[in-house]
């Protein structure tokens, strides 16, 4: 039988006391979630390689909004088979607003239900230099084998969502730039939701001498902003989506294992 709660497209049996997934914290996969089924599809399949790298732990996913299951319908299962601790990571590419306002203040309302189960909040994916190395192979997709093109002529705009904190752009600008000296290609950063826009990065690329552009979405899943950067630059390839790669797992495991060692010293 299949989990409900777990993540689409695995038949994960459901662990029951003196199963030795207890032994450990469950895991508890939060993404943003969206109305556009893409989406959801996208980051069952994420979760499903985090899954896949240890079969041996309880890996559930939840959304934060628009998708199910909600993060207080996977906390109460993960409460109902048992465990006693779980690992709750974002699946979110900066600590903004979902990470440090609305995740917290979810988990706190599970707390108040559950109080035997113990909920740790692990830190987001981004930005870590393993995601600036998706975010390369995912434009050398775009790119293609069969064309070579010298790193001085490829511009690549960064398309992010944006946000109303210009500090919180900065920091995702820094992702442009990381990748530029990774790679060498000429980077500049452009906002589904402010300024500036593809077309400001574009033209501010092709001033710097870039002829083969590409759009490069950092995002981890495709859906509506993706779809508005697509149409706003149609004549333009654009990138495929972060999505299912294996820096995802790495990162993931990594914020777990690092949230269980920092709740040790409290056990002791």
């Amino acid at each position: 039988m299949t989990d409900v709660f777990a993540p689409r497209g695995i038949g994960r049996p459901v662990p029951r006391r003196g199963d030795r997934r207890f032994a450990a914290p469950a895991l508890i996969a939060v993404a943003h979630g969206s109305r556009d089924p893409r989406s959801a599809a996208t980051m069952s399949a994420v979760v499903a390689e985090i899954a896949a790298a240890r079969p041996d732990l309880d890996v559930r996913l939840a959304f934060l909004d628009l998708s199910a299951p909600s993060v207080e319908q996977v906390v109460e299962a993960v409460a109902d088979q048992g465990h006693t601790h779980a690992i709750v990571a974002p699946l979110l590419l900066g600590s903004a607003f979902h990470a440090r306002v609305d995740l917290p203040g979810l988990l706190d309302a599970c707390r108040a239900r559950h109080p035997r189960l113990r909920l740790t909040q692990a830190d987001v994916l981004g930005p870590d230099p393993r995601l600036i190395d998706a975010l390369r192979d995912r434009v050398l997709d775009a790119i293609g084998t069969s064309t070579t093109v010298s790193a001085d002529r490829v511009g690549v705009a960064v398309a992010a969502v944006g946000s109303s904190s210009s500090t919180a752009n900065a920091r995702t600008a820094a992702v442009a730039r990381r990748l530029a000296t990774i790679t060498g290609w000429h980077t500049e950063i452009c906002f589904a939701t402010t300024e500036p826009t593809v077309h400001e990065a574009v033209a501010r690329l092709r001033a710097r001498g870039a002829d083969h552009i590409l759009v490069a979405p950092w995002f981890l899943a495709p859906g509506l902003l993706t779809d508005r950067l697509a149409t706003a630059a149609p004549d333009l390839t654009h990138a495929d989506v972060l999505g299912v790669h294996r820096a995802m797992a790495e990162i993931v495991w990594d914020r777990y294992d690092a949230a269980r060692a920092a709740v040790l010293p409290l056990s002791a």
